[in-house]
């Protein structure tokens, strides 16, 4: 693991973020740098409405906040990691990205009682999580994302292939190291011949 995190490219480059001392697996700097290449390259993080969930320290968030997301929600439950998550959003909005929004919540609550419509979804949960909580989060993210939204999910290679319900599909995957990463959008609707 790096010892120190910070954003790649965008209005905020080089900012340092703070990490937790312990329980948060922050994102490996290679892995962000691909993705987020990527993901650039597309047009998908420029105006987008952002989502992360399990956000940690916020970095997958604030990265997208750094590079022209409209708007980042990032959403983590353990206390020490949120306070760190505000800290380290506040450090990038004061290099003139947009100021990311911090909720201390469930995953799957956040989801059942949002109403917002996402773009772009980062889920980097701990590689613990078990799988029918990742199946549920899935399920309950579907309806909450945009027709042409995109979602970054990541885990540990030996967690096999992911829970991917059937409002979802996979784009692409690519493995860096003992991660993988999963590029999902929503299903597309089948068409109904006469």
């Amino acid at each position: 693991m790096d010892d120190m995190t910070r954003i790649i490219a965008g209005v905020a480059s080089g900012t340092s973020l703070k990490v937790p001392a312990s329980g948060t697996r922050p994102t490996s700097e290679r892995v962000r740098e691909a993705l987020f290449g990527a993901l650039d390259a597309r047009g998908e993080i420029d105006g987008a409405r952002t989502l992360d969930l399990f956000a940690g320290t916020g970095a997958l968030g604030l990265e997208a906040a750094s590079r022209g997301a409209s708007s980042v929600v990032l959403v983590e439950l353990a206390r020490q990691a949120v306070q760190i998550a505000k800290q380290n959003a506040s450090a990038v909005a004061k290099r003139g990205a947009c100021e990311a929004t911090v909720v201390a919540a469930k995953a799957q609550k956040f989801l059942a009682e949002s109403g917002a419509e996402f773009d772009l979804v980062f889920i980097d949960p701990p590689y613990d999580l078990a799988r029918d909580v990742l199946a549920e989060v899935l399920e309950l993210l579907a309806p909450r994302l945009s027709d042409d939204a995109v979602v970054a999910l990541e885990q540990a290679k030996r967690a096999g292939e992911p829970p991917i319900p059937e409002t979802l599909e996979v784009l692409r995957e690519k493995s860096y190291g003992d991660t993988m990463v999963y590029t999902l959008m929503r299903a597309q609707a089948p068409t109904i011949s006469e």
